[in-house]
């Protein structure tokens, strides 16, 4: 959602005579195919940003209906931005290949919001953060601490494997206590898009677990703050962070289940990253801000834009 708030910035929503339509797939209106149809019938144009489908390892069963209102406006849609090579990768063969003019455009952060720490924290404070959908992403976390003696680990965002949150508490800090780490690990609870910044800038790593992720804004984020990425290499992050934002965990590629990453390997890639890391930190830092800066970001879709409604 935070991508709309940027958009509005330079293209301002307007319920009177729109000429551009924009969606974006992972969050879509009621009744998308209604809306779509109206607003082609008034004369504007649909660009679609796809940043994600649905496939059998991470949906399911039933992942083939959660794509249909996807596959619908592909087929409609004027302009079709991904989100990474794996966006359109995973759109092509569980969505259907768009026939219309298309682009790559990752997530952005604004680089001149998220910077680095002034003054680093001390030690070597491990972050693990975003909507953990899945318990493996918070196992392997913690299970990769035990490997580090001497660092600590926040857990940040919403822990939603469970229906209530308090059942994902007690899951968490039982395996913490059973690992004898339960005194390095804090949990953060939800966090602000106000207050990510100086999450961030309290941590030196951003650990990130979960496999075939398309494109997660946090990640930019982290690296515009200075943090370099410890990731499962799989999905759109290894286009994110790249060689110098980070060091990834090598895993199958696979749309029929997920690999959560090794927690051994996760651990030797920390070790890495914390022995070279004032290194890591600046790479990270200007990888975002050379790739991944929101005016750029807002500059290509003014291009897109014209392009569209000038043809």
């Amino acid at each position: 959602m935070i991508k709309f708030q940027d958009l509005n910035d330079r293209f301002p929503n307007t319920l009177y005579h729109p000429n551009i339509l924009y969606l974006v797939t992972s969050a879509l209106p009621l009744y998308p195919e209604v809306i779509v149809r109206m607003a082609k019938k008034h004369g504007a144009y649909l660009v679609l940003n796809q940043n994600g489908v649905a496939y059998p390892g991470w949906h399911g069963p039933g992942w083939e209906k959660s794509n249909r209102p996807a596959m619908n406006l592909l087929r409609q849609a004027d302009y079709v931005v991904y989100q990474s090579r794996f966006c359109k990768e995973s759109a092509d063969r569980f969505a259907g290949a768009c026939q219309a003019p298309w682009t790559i455009l990752p997530n952005p952060v604004d680089t001149q919001i998220f910077v680095p720490a002034s003054v680093p924290p001390p030690g070597l404070r491990i972050l693990l953060a975003g909507s953990h959908q899945h318990w493996y992403r918070v196992r392997t976390a913690l299970e990769a601490l035990v490997h580090l003696p001497g660092s600590r680990l926040t857990i940040a965002g919403r822990l939603t494997f469970h229906p209530q949150e308090d059942r994902c508490l007690d899951e968490v800090r039982g395996l913490a206590m059973h690992l004898g780490i339960l005194d390095q690990v804090e949990l953060f609870g939800s966090y602000s898009q106000e207050a990510a910044p100086y999450l961030f800038q309290n941590h030196h790593i951003l650990l990130h677990t979960k496999y075939n992720d398309p494109c997660p804004r946090l990640v930019v984020e982290a690296m515009a703050c200075g943090l370099p990425v410890v990731y499962s290499a799989s999905g759109g992050m290894p286009e994110l962070v790249g060689e110098e934002g980070g060091v990834g965990c090598e895993t199958p590629c696979d749309y029929e289940r997920d690999h959560p990453p090794d927690p051994a390997a996760l651990a030797q890639a920390v070790t890495k990253v914390a022995a070279a890391l004032p290194r890591f930190a600046q790479q990270a830092r200007l990888r975002a801000v050379h790739h991944f800066d929101v005016r750029p970001w807002l500059d290509r879709h003014e291009e897109i834009m014209r392009h569209i409604v000038r043809r």
